[in-house]
């Protein structure tokens, strides 16, 4: 497997809400999901039965609708963690007892070996909105996460810690390559530079910016800052069609 292929195992990866309470923040956590390559959501006694077909939740999803359609709601977190052979708590402060707390990208590298050997299934524990994750909940997992923060303000909105995670363990399982352009731009050759120069060097004389009887090292420096800057064969177009538009009023 290269290090910028998706990972095969997607299925191996589950993220739980404890108790939401806010319909958007269930919708922008599973489109913080899909969009790292996850979908598998499982809901523990949200605040609405209904959550997962709200408007706010449908509307906050913005194209991952199916991922809530695919997603289970369930009583209690040992329902949630069914099949589930390593459980992260994310939990901002640590606890004097129950697991080891760790940093994400600490952590998670570790796992990876035996998810792509099939030999582990992972879930994500995230606490409600406004409490967090209670401690016999923290009890029940392998590892606390801990996403690194500023200390006076550590504060993470549901949805954007679903987001951190995901993206974390995405990038440990592999990652997903960037797309490249289709075609790399052409840069200006020495010629056209030189022509370029040419016509600005009519134009500065016509406008009175560039005395030909004394013109010092204008047009040098010009080409010092035309090599510098490595022109694409648009961009010097550009250039030189605002220096026609001068030409035209002089």
């Amino acid at each position: 497997m290269t290090a910028n292929t998706p990972s095969p195992t997607v299925d191996n990866t589950r993220f739980v809400l404890l108790n939401t309470s806010h319909p958007g923040n269930v919708g922008a956590a599973a489109r913080a999901m899909k969009v790292m390559g996850f979908a598998d959501l499982v809901l523990v006694a949200p605040r609405f039965a209904d959550v997962l077909s709200q408007e706010d939740t449908v509307a906050m999803a913005s194209g991952a609708a199916d991922i809530l359609v695919r997603a289970r709601i369930v009583a209690s977190l040992p329902e949630a963690l069914a099949g589930i052979t390593h459980a992260c708590a994310t939990a901002m402060t640590p606890r004097d007892f129950g697991p080891p707390t760790f940093a994400p990208r600490e952590h998670l590298p570790t796992l990876v070996p035996e998810v792509h050997a099939g030999t582990q299934r992972v879930a994500f524990v995230f606490g409600s909105e406004r409490f967090g994750m209670r401690n016999e909940d923290v009890w029940r997992c392998h590892a606390c996460l801990s996403i690194p923060s500023d200390p006076a303000y550590g504060s993470l909105n549901l949805a954007q810690a679903v987001q951190l995670i995901a993206y974390d363990w995405r990038s440990a399982l592999g990652g997903f390559a960037v797309k490249a352009r289709t075609a790399a731009p052409v840069q200006a050759d020495g010629a056209e530079v030189a022509g370029a120069l040419a016509h600005w060097q009519q134009v500065l004389e016509s406008i009175g910016f560039l005395d030909p009887a004394a013109p010092k090292r204008l047009m040098p420096r010009l080409q010092q800052v035309l090599n510098r800057a490595r022109l694409t064969k648009e961009e010097l177009h550009i250039l030189r069609g605002i220096a026609r538009a001068v030409g035209k009023r002089c």
